[in-house]
């Protein structure tokens, strides 16, 4: 299929750079395109330019001619965006949170970062001021930030959930 990809996109350029570019041998290359691409975005890229394509390979106006080297264009970003090379996992679902990391993101508190007792108990203050019951918060809110400072300060007595 690389292969394949490889010569439409270096047959599409040719077409696009050519002064005096064959619209009928072009209108070959897409309705090949279309019929034995693949991916989905090429093969309706491709069916978009065919009309455009026939109608420069029978006529000589300018502007149809103008559309069509438009949409060759168009089919060549889309083939270079397929033969592309992609780097690192692009699907991946994100790593799964321990359950300090996920007590630090409820408290505020970085990451990656060495905390001492008085920072953690400073950071559940600051966060229960505004999450107690008796100002306004919601109860399990309060509770899951005492949870997480717990974590915290006892990162041994609570296993990863």
């Amino acid at each position: 299929m690389m292969e394949r990809l490889d010569s439409w996109k270096l047959a599409l350029d040719r077409l696009r750079s050519a002064d005096g570019a064959d619209w009928l041998d072009a209108a070959r290359l897409v309705a090949e395109i279309a019929r034995m691409s693949t991916d989905a975005t090429l093969r309706q890229a491709a069916e978009q330019a065919l009309p455009v394509l026939r109608q420069a390979a029978d006529n000589d106006d300018h502007n149809v001619a103008v559309a069509a080297r438009r949409r060759i264009g168009v089919m060549l970003d889309v083939v270079h965006d397929l033969t592309a090379p992609r780097f690192g996992r692009r699907n991946a679902m994100p790593k799964k949170l321990s359950s300090e990391d996920r007590a630090r993101k409820v408290l505020g508190l970085p990451l990656a970062v060495q905390l001492t007792c008085d920072e953690i108990q400073q950071a559940y203050r600051r966060a229960a001021k505004g999450m107690h019951p008796d100002q306004g918060g919601s109860s399990e809110a309060f509770i899951n930030l005492a949870a997480a400072r717990d974590i915290l300060i006892h990162p041994g007595a609570h296993k990863d959930a």
